[in-house]
């Protein structure tokens, strides 16, 4: 391999500048879909519920109608801008991303009892005597659901359907059932580093050697070097072995629906900007990825399963939680290396091989989004 099949990566100030962070988020987080979370966990299934989220630090409301119909606005109140539901920055976790919906009847301004309705239309204005509440709607977010998972788009007037953004991860995880899998744990973390290098690190296995032992170990193919691996078919685990779990087996039945060679094989996708799936034959793992600065990022890992399994009186997902914290630590520790090394002022930017194409996606996706082409540096 000669220096020219070398090819650069992103600039440091992508991963490190407080400014290019704030910029970036326009195009990348406010400009695309958002993923909040599963509906389920989110509180958002049942009729007149409102989740308060914070979207890379712009706070929105997405609320369920009487009818169970999703809508969401900004936290905005039109009268004089204070949030409908304020969000106090220094409490624990006040703008650590989604918590979970409670039940409401109507939206009312704690400042002057502007109120509106749950899809946000302006229904009374105490003592202003307005002849026309149309004008004043509160801003409208984009809102729509995918396999389970709620995404917003903070510019709606802008968006693409959904169904465009999620197209590849849909084909490639059909027959996995999403929007019926129900969530049998949680594992959520705090990881010093930019989403962008969570992302590169999740589309390679150049790392797997060296920092999964006991990845590789279960997926042999994932310690040699990431060349050659064919996401589409999925990547076959050891002999004996057809689940990420510590043993590489368990007691719960393959998911229904999956082919024969899902059944004993691993698969995964990415929906940029912040979503990574990683299917196994018996569970799913989901990785929400919610922003909080230039090098910081909170993760949420649900662990997927079907719902006949959940319902079990011994139903026990520690077999595959305890795997996948297992790695998942591996992960977050090499990124938050990583991002401490990018922030030395010798750091210019770093250089991907030919095992990494997958990586040169977030190239491929995110230049173009802030007006540059792909072959060239920002």
């Amino acid at each position: 391999m000669s220096t020219a099949d070398l090819v650069p990566a992103l600039p440091r100030e992508m991963y490190v500048d407080d400014a290019t962070w704030r910029s970036e988020r326009e195009a990348l987080l406010y400009g695309e879909w958002f993923c909040l979370g599963r509906r389920s966990d989110l509180g958002l299934t049942a009729p007149s519920q409102v989740l308060t989220a914070d979207v890379a630090g712009e706070s929105v409301l997405v609320t369920s109608d009487e009818h169970g119909v999703l809508h969401a606005v900004y936290n905005v109140c039109r009268h004089r801008g204070s949030q409908l539901r304020p969000v106090v920055p220094d409490a624990p976790d006040g703008a650590a991303g989604p918590a979970v919906a409670c039940s409401i009847g109507a939206l009312r301004c704690p400042y002057h009892s502007w109120t509106y309705g749950l899809d946000g239309r302006l229904l009374r204005a105490p003592h202003a005597e307005l002849d026309d509440l149309a004008p004043f709607s509160l801003a409208p977010v984009g809102v729509d659901v995918w396999g389970g998972f709620v995404f917003v788009h903070l510019t709606p007037e802008r968006a693409q359907p959904l169904g465009e953004s999620v197209a590849k991860a849909a084909a490639t995880l059909a027959n996995y059932g999403l929007a019926d899998l129900v969530t049998g744990q949680v594992l959520t973390y705090d990881v010093a580093a930019n989403y962008k290098v969570l992302l590169e690190n999740y589309n390679e296995c150049y790392h797997c050697g060296p920092v999964h032992p006991e990845l590789t170990r279960l997926v042999p193919a994932f310690g040699g070097g990431g060349a050659d691996l064919t996401w589409d078919d999925g990547i076959p685990h050891r002999e004996g072995a057809w689940t990420f779990t510590t043993t590489g087996t368990t007691t719960r039945a393959p998911l229904p629906g999956l082919s024969e060679a899902e059944r004993t094989r691993h698969k995964g996708d990415l929906v940029y900007p912040n979503l990574m799936v990683s299917a196994s034959a018996d569970h799913v793992a989901a990785f929400v990825l919610l922003p909080t600065a230039a090098d910081r990022t909170r993760v949420v890992c649900s662990l997927l399963f079907a719902a006949s399994e959940v319902g079990e009186p011994d139903f026990d997902p520690t077999d595959a939680g305890d795997f996948w914290d297992l790695v998942n630590r591996q992960d977050w520790a090499i990124c938050e290396s990583v991002q401490r090394g990018m922030s030395s002022r010798s750091y210019r930017h770093g250089w991907f091989a030919p095992m990494e194409d997958d990586s040169l996606d977030i190239r491929r996706w995110v230049l173009p989004r802030l007006g540059h082409r792909t072959g060239e540096q920002p």
